[in-house]
Formats: structure tokens, C-alpha cells, sequence
């Protein structure tokens, strides 16, 4: 399976760095995606991290999109259950309209935040129950045929953003094949559901208006580097970094310290969840990128790479790019 690749911005505010470096970052990466002919990028909801600024998302793709030209660019996803469709269709409708044709709308169920950032949100705990209707009701909103009479979003209405569900279960996979939507699986931090959701995808996907053949978006952790053992540094590092967030809570820890948290079970397990990535020389990625696709029945690949730096991120996708695109142009 010949899959296309994508790409997974989280707008992550490295060490010493600020939300706006972060977005800088961001649009240098959409930029030189766009000339890479990367398929496109995509922002998650998160609230209440440190090292995380897409928080407002459609914001951010807004901000993004006004400084390129014709990448596609899109939430992965919105959390739905924290939001009104009315206002998410309003949202994704006025950058449907200002940006025509170039516009993604993932969503998801999730709440993207702990319990007292969900009180913080005013999200009801029984809201998630809701979102195969919230999805409908958002979709009517988006296509001009309201369900709730005498209610249009403005602007939205007749834009038909495209959807996409997001998952790291079945649910969202079965979600998927009832509504005839694409399904995004959250492979690059849950990936032990990915076989069996994409499966049940594709057996169970039922044609609708927008999509006549299930489409499947995979994520996979990535890093390109000139050696396979700077690529690995830079792994390892993150990892570590990620440990340090999951687990210590913005504690310091020393080297020693920091060793015995990554052999315990809960820094091994941490370390699973990251278990599909990419890591060496360009012509390595490529080789596991295909391997993965094949594995994972995905149309397309959306990537997630987390070094530390905005240089060494930056050559990651456009090495990444240039073992793609070369090896599709000799064969």
C-alpha cells in the first residue's frame, strides 16, 4: 500500500521557549511542509499543558494558514464534548471561508485534559455519551441542513468541512464505518488498538457523502537524522522528556534518578506507548514508514516527531521528505 504522509503539530513549547516561538515554529514547519508536498498538517486540543500551545486550535490553524498558500491544514483533533457544535461549526466554517478548500476537521471524544481542567472548561462528565449525536449535529451544521430548526451556523453553512474521527479504540472506529467517514487512529501514543480498530474500519465501513471507500490515517512517531545513532539520541531524549512530564510532574530529577524512573514500570510503560517510531537515517525511516503502512492498512501517515530543537525538528521532516519522495520517483 502506497500511503501519503502527513503531519502531527502538537506546537510544543521546548525548554527555555516561549507559546510564541512555539508558533513561529509552527508556521516555519507548515512552510516547508508546503514545499515538501507533505498532504497535510494537523493541531491537537490540549488544555492545560505546559509544553503543549494548541490549545486554541482553530486560532492556531488560522494564524497558520495565513502564512501559507496551499497546504491543508486541520484539527487532530477538536475535542468535541468540550465544545457546542454550533460554535465549532462557526469556527470551522469562517476558515473553510477564508481559506477555501484547505480545511480538516478531526475530531474526537477524549476530554484532552484532566478532571479539574474539565471543571475549568464547564464540560459536563456525561458529555462524551453525546458525541456520535454532537457528530451529526455538527455535520448537519456544516452541510445546511440543521437539526435544530430554525438554528444555521453562519458562516458554516454549505461549507462541508470534511470530518474525520479520531480514535485510540474501537469506538471511534466503529463510529467511523457507520458515518462513512475517514478514521485517524492515535497509533503514535496508543497503538494497541490499531490492528484490530483499522480491521473493523474497513469490514464494517458503510458509504456515505462524503467517502465511498474507508480511508485510514495512521499515526507513527518519526526522526530523521545524518546517523542512525543521532536519531536515536534524539529519541531517547524525548522519551525521557515525556517520562519526566507523565510521571514527575515538573519535578528535577538527576541522571541517576531520571535512570530508575525509566526502568520502572510505569517509565516502560510510557515508553509503549511510543513503541511505533521511526528512527535512523532517512533511508531507515523510509523503510519503516513503508513497513508500518503496509501493518497498519493505512491510506495515509501522519507524523509526530519530538527532538530537541527547532533546527533539528525542522531537518527531521525535510529528510523525511527527501527519502520519500526519492524513493517514489526511482521506482
Amino acid at each position: 500500500m502506497s500511503a501519503v504522509l502527513s503531519i502531527l503539530d502538537l506546537a510544543y513549547i521546548r525548554e527555555g521557549d516561549t507559546a510564541g516561538n512555539s508558533f513561529d515554529a509552527s508556521v516555519a514547519l507548515a512552510q516547508l511542509a508546503e514545499t515538501r508536498d507533505y498532504r497535510r498538517i494537523w493541531y491537537a486540543e490540549h488544555h492545560n499543558m505546559a509544553t503543549i500551545a494548541s490549545s486554541a486550535t482553530s486560532v492556531l490553524i488560522a494564524h497558520v494558514a495565513a502564512h501559507t498558500q496551499s497546504i491543508r491544514l486541520g484539527a487532530g483533533g477538536i475535542m468535541l464534548p468540550n465544545h457546542a457544535p454550533l460554535t465549532i461549526a462557526e469556527q470551522f466554517g469562517t476558515l473553510e471561508t477564508l481559506h477555501p478548500g484547505r480545511i480538516d476537521l478531526g475530531l474526537g471524544r477524549a476530554p484532552g485534559s484532566d478532571q479539574k481542567t474539565m471543571y475549568a472548561l464547564r464540560r459536563d462528565a456525561t458529555s462524551a455519551d453525546r458525541f456520535p449525536q454532537d457528530v451529526l449535529e455538527l455535520q448537519a451544521y456544516l452541510g445546511g441542513a440543521s437539526r435544530v430548526p430554525g438554528v444555521d451556523a453562519v458562516p458554516g453553512k454549505g461549507t462541508n468541512v470534511p470530518l474525520y474521527i479520531l480514535g485510540s479504540s474501537l469506538f471511534g472506529a466503529q463510529l467511523a464505518a457507520k458515518l462513512g467517514l475517514p478514521y485517524a487512529n492515535a497509533s503514535h501514543f496508543s497503538p494497541d488498538s490499531l490492528v484490530e480498530a483499522v480491521t473493523l474500519y474497513r469490514d464494517r465501513f458503510e458509504p456515505s457523502d462524503q467517502l465511498s471507500e474507508p480511508y485510514v490515517i495512521a499515526g507513527v512517531n518519526a526522526i530523521a537524522a545524518d546517523t542512525t545513532a543521532e536519531a536515536q539520541r534524539q529519541f531517547e531524549s524525548a522519551v525521557r522528556r515525556r517520562v519526566v512530564q507523565m510521571i514527575g510532574r515538573g519535578q528535577t530529577f538527576s541522571p541517576e534518578e531520571l535512570d530508575l524512573i525509566m526502568a520502572s514500570p510505569a517509565g516502560q510503560q510510557i515508553r509503549q506507548m511510543v513503541r511505533y517510531a521511526a528512527i535512523g537515517t532517512p533511508r531507515e525511516v523510509k523503510v519503516y514508514l513503508d513497513e508500518f503502512a503496509e501493518h497498519a492498512q493505512a491510506d495515509e501517515l501522519i507524523i509526530a516527531s519530538y527532538t530537541e530543537n527547532t533546527e533539528s525538528w525542522l531537518r527531521s521532516y525535510d529528510l523525511i521528505a527527501d527519502a520519500w519522495h526519492s524513493a517514489r520517483v526511482s521506482g
